[in-house]
């Protein structure tokens, strides 16, 4: 069993940044490739960006390129996002998630998820 805890969600207006983080404990951590899902009001839960085990790899979807960054710290057992040049679309509940596999990230394990909202 993993537990995520995410944290660092907020209300920023469009064009600002938020840094969210997600603590994981139970298995070791880098046995899982890990991920971050949104959902936004009356949407489905959509992909945002994984990292692999060793955080040498990554990937995002189309919207976030080049604005958002997954991280990860192995021996803190820690995922991050930044996202930067933040959007009103952006808005949602943020979930990290555990995943035995990368790509495609396949979640096993899910956080509690944190609310970020842009205004504009």
């Amino acid at each position: 069993q993993v537990q995520l805890v995410e944290s660092g969600g907020g209300l920023v207006q469009a064009g600002g940044s938020l840094r969210l983080s997600c603590a994981a404990s139970g298995r070791t951590f880098s046995n899982y490739a890990m991920g971050w899902f949104r959902q936004a009001p009356g949407k489905e839960r959509e992909f945002v960006a994984a990292i692999s085990w060793s955080g040498g790899s990554t990937y995002y979807t189309d919207s976030v390129k080049g604005r958002f960054t997954i991280s990860r710290d192995n021996a803190k057992n820690t995922v991050y996002l930044q996202m930067n040049s933040l959007k009103p679309e952006d808005t949602a509940v943020y979930y990290c998630a555990a995943s035995h596999n990368y790509r495609p990230i396949t979640p096993v394990y899910w956080g509690q998820g944190t609310q970020v909202t842009v205004s504009s």
